[in-house]
């Protein structure tokens, strides 16, 4: 056998001989000798091996005959060093090859296969004697062979293969419950380091079973000389076993035909093993990497298992000991219910299989229409549902492997009672396990159901949701941009239609819808509420019909062409629609262009059917959206934020950092200062300075605050109320902010999850200051910065120059200085005015501003922080004219910028740059001083 380790060169090979295990992957309860096989005598080089040396491996044995080709398991096997491709029906008759899946991360291997005695036949081995068999559970382990290792080996081809383990389930090995928890065997010591074991629930304690969908890649394949199948018997399976993913999960990444992929193309495999990790050993033969078939592979790049609760493992448990899962971290009592209150009444809970005859994840599709809402008053996350439902590249995310979760009646043995579910939390993508109990009153759902009595996906979505917010009673009262952000990733935008004043001004009404509809058409979610001021306005029905204190689902966005026939495609009117739906699955609008209006009439038959106008009391309606905007309160936009280069729209710049609202005695490591009301304490809490590197540039801000569960012992998790300030700085600022300089913009203030702002903002330095309203709170948050090139955002942690070994000979600063141009006037000027630029220098440091172009009288507003270890040094300011050969020097001024000088303001003459006597040249600057000897006053 040869076996290599991670970074081993691999020599040619020609001829050589294999050591190859039995190829059974189904049930390994029949143990047959290993065989020996030998490789043909094609050279074959393995110049890609030594760059997949990293991240999990396994390594596939094959017995391959030329003529019927691949395997009936396998879709697909790319010959990457022979270049040619393996191909035949699936179940052809004939010679089929036998696999084996080695993984090198939990030292096992698998076997299926009848023993060769059973065979009548007693093959001689061509390579070399035959390594003993595994001998059954519960019998004496046979002596090792005369080929087991030495003492004292250290080659990797030496190391010894790992005995099989004994135990009451023979025909279940134990890699399949905990892959790697076994070393070497005892008496046969290993100088090379072993994998560490998988941590418990992990996928590689698990393993995985490949799904007939999915593709399964190979580089380099190396022949082995082929072998008849019995007749009769079964085709092997593939089964998968790593210690990153399972079958069932998206895969981190592929391997294109050829397999040319670069290791910084595998961030996360690299991540999962530090150095003190030993990479797993790779055989010279076949590297295989599963990923299923679908848009749905690529959907994640990680899945973090939520309360460290593997789906895969978890089922595949509870399949072999055939119970229905119960979870026990949400378990079917009333702490799952309510976090505060006593019980209603009785409440049961049941499976679905005790709720109807034939359940169902899916009746007949995904729909909008499916949901109702139950007892419990989220209708903020119902209608979250509503818009996600409209969404199949959005709820395929969140309803992961749907097919696989769906009820199968053809072999009812395979259900578990288990569901998981993906939800974006605080920065990363969480898989959220549960099991099929649902709380019932009278054989009733209590909660969100569906529409058909036997389906089932939208209540255990609710129950996967309510386990993160700690119970169903914390689902009472939410905000419906939680909810969307939780479903895609994205960020929210409020609009507040009345403040913004939009049923009255047309123009903005217009830019508005036009905002709306690039959110919608891009894959955005989209909501819209009325707001209750009062508890008695609490989904209180208005004339109109439509529900004060609730939200709506927008499901459709749509300019409409009225008119009929051939003259409508030549008419140029339009009319600004949406589609909105109540959770309820009732009482509609009753307004102009409800469902039985008469303004229907204005459009054609083909347009109404393409809108899918209906006349049901389904709870979903058309409305105008200056109706919208007169009846409405509030909109929430949920963008999906596109940093894909390879996209025809407009790409995002996505810089995110996390933080924390500390407290602390010490003022400068105080990180909790409140508002900017509280001025003694604002500056110490965070503050991260990012840059605009355009002339003017859209900015993207979010802010979102840790979640937090409502659960019995702890009371309802309340969010702290939270905002943000924006202000520009100097250009060449690198420590925290001291003092109060102009502030670009600011978000509101409030107690949700999360706060966005959107602005416009001219080239320069900009600090954000992330705070909560009140002084002393604490708590972790996450920043989301979206420029459209790189801002090269970061922390600000340092209030100061810091003190180096080379303080003492080069010296450390003894005053800063803020110097502020504003802007010049009475320039030289030329036909077409200057073009010019400002530069502040001291001491080595050097701001420049950006060309005004085409004015005398340019306005430049740019700043420079200077720590200045020489104060007797006097600051120069220089203004230049851009020309396209060379420059041209238009003047400058010296700035002596003593902290004693009161005068903050100067109107200073430009002069010549002689060195004796220096003349005045035309114009004059503007600059602002300031100066102190505290390194922290600016």
């Amino acid at each position: 056998m040869l076996r290599y380790g991670p970074g081993a060169s691999f020599p040619q090979l020609t001829g050589a001989s294999l050591r190859v295990p039995p190829g059974a992957l189904g049930s390994p309860s029949h143990p047959e000798p290993w065989r020996w096989g030998r490789v043909g005598h094609s050279p074959l080089q393995f110049p890609l091996f030594p760059a997949l040396c990293f991240g999990p491996c396994m390594v596939v044995y094959t017995r391959c005959s030329p003529k019927l080709g691949r395997p009936a398991s396998l879709p697909r096997v790319w010959h990457t060093a022979l270049g040619q491709t393996w191909a035949r029906p699936r179940g052809a008759p004939g010679d089929t090859p036998r696999l084996t899946v080695r993984d090198w991360e939990g030292g096992r291997e698998g076997e299926r296969g009848p023993d060769r005695a059973e065979r009548g036949r007693a093959e001689p081995s061509r390579a070399g004697p035959e390594a003993p068999s595994y001998p059954r559970a519960g019998t004496r382990q046979p002596p090792p062979s005369r080929f087991a290792p030495r003492h004292g080996a250290s080659s990797p081809a030496q190391q010894p293969w790992p005995a099989r383990p004994a135990g009451d389930h023979a025909s279940v090995p134990k890699w399949a419950e905990a892959a790697g928890r076994a070393g070497p065997r005892s008496g046969s010591p290993s100088s090379s380091p072993r994998p560490r074991p998988a941590p418990e629930g992990s996928p590689a304690r698990a393993g995985g079973r490949c799904s007939p969908g999915s593709r399964v890649r190979a580089v380099p394949c190396v022949r082995v000389r082929p072998e008849p199948r019995r007749r009769g018997s079964r085709p092997p399976s593939v089964q998968f076993h790593s210690p990153t993913w399972t079958s069932s999960q998206p895969r981190p990444w592929k391997l294109g035909k050829g397999v040319r992929a670069k290791a910084d193309s595998l961030p996360d495999a690299q991540a999962r093993y530090p150095r003190s990790h030993p990479r797993p050993h790779l055989a010279a033969c076949c590297l295989v990497s599963a990923s299923p078939a679908g848009p749905a592979a690529t959907m994640f790049s990680c899945v973090k298992p939520y309360e460290d609760q593997n789906y895969s493992a978890l089922k595949r448990a509870c399949q072999r000991r055939k119970v229905l899962f119960e979870d026990p971290n949400f378990p079917a009592t009333d702490d799952s219910l309510y976090y505060k209150g006593t019980p209603g009444p009785t409440v049961r809970w049941k499976r679905p299989k005790d709720i109807c005859e034939d359940p169902r994840l899916f009746v007949d599709g995904i729909s909008s229409h499916d949901l109702h809402q139950g007892q419990v008053g989220n209708c903020w996350f119902v209608a979250a549902c509503s818009s996600l439902a409209s969404r199949e590249s959005l709820w395929q995310k969140v309803i992961p492997d749907w097919k696989e979760q769906e009820w199968d009646p053809e072999k009812p043995s395979a259900y578990a009672g288990i569901f998981h579910f993906h939800f974006w939390r605080f920065g990363e993508w969480v898989d959220v396990v549960i099991d099929d109990r649902l709380p019932t009153v009278n054989n009733q759902l209590i909660y969100c159901h569906s529409s058909s009595r036997n389906e089932f996906w939208c209540a255990l979505v609710e129950k996967a949701y309510a386990k993160l917010a700690g119970c169903y009673q914390a689902l009472d009262g939410g905000n419906t941009a939680d909810a969307l952000v939780d479903f895609t990733g994205g960020v929210s935008e409020p609009i507040d239609l009345t403040e913004g004043g939009f049923a009255d001004d047309e123009a903005k009404r217009n830019q508005l819808f036009e905002r709306v509809l690039k959110v919608h058409s891009r894959g955005g979610l989209i909501s819209a509420s009325i707001k209750a001021v009062t508890a008695a306005d609490m989904e209180a029905r208005l004339a109109c019909g439509l529900v004060k204190g609730h939200a709506y689902a927008i499901t459709d966005v749509r300019k409409v062409r009225l008119g009929h026939g051939l003259l409508a495609f030549f008419k140029s009117e339009k009319l600004d629609m949406i589609r909105l739906r109540n959770p309820w699955g009732e009482r509609e609008w009753n307004g102009p262009w409800s469902d039985t209006s008469e303004e229907w009439q204005k459009v054609s038959k083909s347009e109404r059917e393409k809108m899918g106008v209906t006349v049901q009391d389904d709870g979903e309606f058309w409305m105008t959206f200056e109706d919208v905007c007169r009846y409405f309160t509030d909109i929430i936009k949920c963008r999906l934020i596109n940093t894909s280069y390879l996209s025809v729209h407009k790409t995002w710049e996505e810089a995110r950092l996390r933080g924390a609202w500390t407290r602390h005695e010490d003022p400068q490591k105080n990180r909790s200062g409140g508002c900017i009301n509280h001025k003694d304490t604002f500056f110490q809490n965070p503050q991260y300075i990012f840059d605009v590197k355009k002339p003017e540039d859209e900015v993207l801000i979010c802010i979102q605050q840790r979640p937090k569960q409502s659960t019995r012992r702890d009371g309802k998790g309340e969010n702290l109320a939270i905002g943000f300030d924006i202000y520009k700085v100097e250009e060449n600022r690198q420590y925290r902010m001291h003092s109060l300089q102009h502030r670009a913009a600011s978000s509101i203030y409030i107690n949700s999850r999360s706060v966005f702002l959107r602005t416009d903002q001219p080239e320069g330095r900009y600090v954000i200051i992330p705070t909560t309203f009140e002084p002393g709170h604490t708590g972790e948050f996450l920043l989301r910065v979206f420029t459209d090139v790189p801002s090269d955002c970061q922390e600000l942690r340092l209030d100061e120059p810091p003190h180096s070994c080379w303080s003492s000979l080069c010296g450390y600063p003894q005053q800063v200085t803020q110097v502020h141009v504003l802007g010049a006037a009475g320039l030289k000027d030329s036909s077409t005015g200057a073009n010019s630029y400002v530069i502040i220098k001291c001491e080595g440091d050097k701001v420049r501003s950006a060309v005004q172009k085409g004015t005398s009288t340019p306005e430049y507003d740019v700043k420079g922080i200077f720590y200045r270890k020489k104060p007797g040094q006097p600051i120069t300011v220089q203004i230049w004219n851009h020309r396209v050969l060379k420059d041209e020097f238009l003047g400058q001024v010296h700035l002596k910028a003593d902290p004693d000088d009161l005068q903050a303001l100067h109107t200073l003459h430009l002069q010549d740059r002689s060195s004796r006597q220096p003349s005045d040249l035309p114009g004059t600057v503007a600059v602002r001083v300031l100066s102190s000897t505290s390194l922290t006053a600016v």
